[in-house]
């Protein structure tokens, strides 16, 4: 088996600063086990900027006058951006077939007509163009006020979520009317229409800046799937805690398959539609437990 031969080592004491470091400015956790991770990628950084070692790069990374911009490639390295349309359909059905026209009952009572919905770590763009199409083919949301939100820390993944040119991979899951009616071929990629980018701002956010998540203003659904799985327990709280406060009284959080809120929020009620399990967040006046 052929192991990884780092260029520049990185020591223990320099694995301990750059991963604490990385953690307080976004959340991201690093175990011992993934050194390497750090080593391999991080390594990429030292030597774009000559530098002798990693201690040198973590001094960079705390002092120099653009750290701030170090940061973005930090994160850029770090993070991994595996998605595709519809993905985890099951969820979308049950957003799509249970959810919305819950919504929509409880907001028509009201005599309001708005949809405000956050597609947090949205990657390269595939989740809120998904909603945005699901939103398209629903007539009975056609007279509606609708904005979807979609954020991510990585700069570089967005500007590939604003840019909207897919190749095959994004459509792993995508019945082929969606491609269709929603795509033009140009030059071997696929172009997403305005009409499904017009519902879509792309905005770069770092979820642990409490202040500029709270700029967002409230939503009716927060979308955050396979993003709290690289944060720790604390990171995981204090994210988590973000989503509650942006959404309304009603509003709905839904996680990955593979994440839930157990040991993380007792601030949210689990609800249980047909297709699967989503997180709402409980009415003015109610707690988790019931009547507050």
């Amino acid at each position: 088996m052929m192991l990884f031969a780092p260029e520049i080592p990185m020591d223990q004491e320099e694995f301990r600063l750059l991963r604490d470091l990385v953690y307080q400015h976004c959340g991201l956790h690093f175990t011992e086990d993934s050194k390497y991770l750090l080593e391999k990628r991080l390594g990429k950084r030292v030597r774009h900027h000559r530098l002798k070692n990693f201690k040198e790069y973590y001094y960079l990374l705390r002092y120099n006058q653009d750290k701030d911009q170090e940061f973005t490639e930090v994160i850029n390295v770090l993070t991994t951006n595996e998605t595709y349309f519809f993905r985890e359909d099951f969820q979308l059905k049950t957003f799509t077939d249970e959810i919305l026209p819950e919504i929509r009952r409880r907001k028509e009572t009201l005599g309001e007509k708005r949809l405000r919905i956050w597609s947090a770590g949205c990657s390269t763009g595939e989740e809120p163009y998904t909603i945005a199409m699901l939103l398209l083919d629903d007539p009975s949301f056609h007279d509606w006020q609708i904005e979807i939100v979609g954020t991510d820390i990585s700069q570089r993944v967005l500007q590939l979520a604003r840019k909207g040119e897919y190749g095959d991979s994004s459509f792993r899951s995508t019945e082929p009317s969606y491609k269709r009616r929603f795509f033009t071929e140009v030059n071997g990629k696929f172009q997403i229409a305005d009409r499904v980018k017009n519902l879509v701002s792309i905005s770069h956010l770092n979820l642990f800046y409490s202040s500029r998540v709270a700029l967002l203003g409230t939503m009716d659904v927060v979308f955050c799937r396979n993003v709290i799985i690289y944060f720790d327990l604390a990171a995981k709280r204090r994210v988590v805690e973000g989503f509650h406060n942006r959404l309304r009284p009603e509003g709905f959080l839904l996680l990955g398959h593979s994440e839930s809120l157990m040991n993380i929020s007792n601030a949210f009620v689990l609800r249980h539609y047909t297709h699967d399990m989503v997180y709402q967040r409980p009415g003015l006046g109610q707690t988790a437990g019931g009547r507050a």
